[in-house]
């Protein structure tokens, strides 16, 4: 109450609002109402209450544990990241726990469904992608042959978005000083660059077998 009378100390302050000489209120000014919720709103910034503590050390606990067990019965599949679509799919389970233990308009029933949800429609994808195959060019897409026996595919790279110098920096990591003593770089489905080198340096039928699904991206 003290606070509210000191808020409100000017003659002006009439039902709340803060008017000049001619009755209007001031512009850019507050109403007392609004100045006497300043303290009470700064310090909601900083601890809302106990029962919202509980609530996020329970519901946290209870979602992380029901998250756990989902990824367990679903498989070693569902965390992997072989493409763009696991990408999404973890950082959505990421981002709906964040929410079932951050929002208090979600029930921790919500959230497993969520859960629920996004594992079963990665489980759906992944089955569909080993079995038929338009399904995995759909989804997963193919890898793009940037470079083959030292030579620099420019339109793949056009294609692809990617410059020589990062071609350049992925054979430097991988321990490589000349273009021409790498075989074959690889831009993967999931956006890393492979840089690939033959035994004894000399490409083989047998050594560059992997390149069997992106060697038609280069003809």
């Amino acid at each position: 109450m003290y606070g509210q009378q000191r808020w409100c100390a000017e003659p002006s302050c009439q039902d709340g609002v803060v008017r000049g000489d001619d009755g209007r209120s001031k512009p850019g000014t507050l109403h007392c109402k609004e100045r006497d919720e300043l303290p009470d709103s700064l310090a909601s910034l900083l601890f809302s209450s106990w029962s919202s503590l509980f609530r996020t050390l329970v519901v946290g606990t209870l979602a992380y544990v029901t998250l756990v067990l989902f990824l367990r019965l679903s498989g070693k599949r569902t965390l992997s990241k072989f493409n763009a679509f696991d990408l999404i799919v973890t950082v959505s389970l990421g981002s709906t726990l964040a929410t079932v233990l951050l929002s208090r308009d979600m029930a921790l029933a919500d959230g497993a469904m969520a859960f629920a949800l996004l594992i079963g429609l990665q489980f759906v994808v992944t089955w569909s992608s080993v079995r038929v195959k338009w399904v995995r060019a759909l989804i997963t897409g193919e890898p793009s042959l940037l470079l083959f026996h030292g030579e620099v595919l420019e339109s793949a790279l056009r294609r692809t978005r990617v410059t020589r110098d990062e071609v350049r920096a992925a054979i430097r990591e991988a321990g490589h000083l000349d273009l021409r003593d790498v075989d074959a770089v690889v831009l993967e489905t999931d956006g890393t660059i492979t840089v690939m080198k033959g035994s004894d340096g000399q490409p083989s039928p047998d050594s560059l077998s992997s390149l069997q699904d992106v060697q038609r991206k280069r003809d």
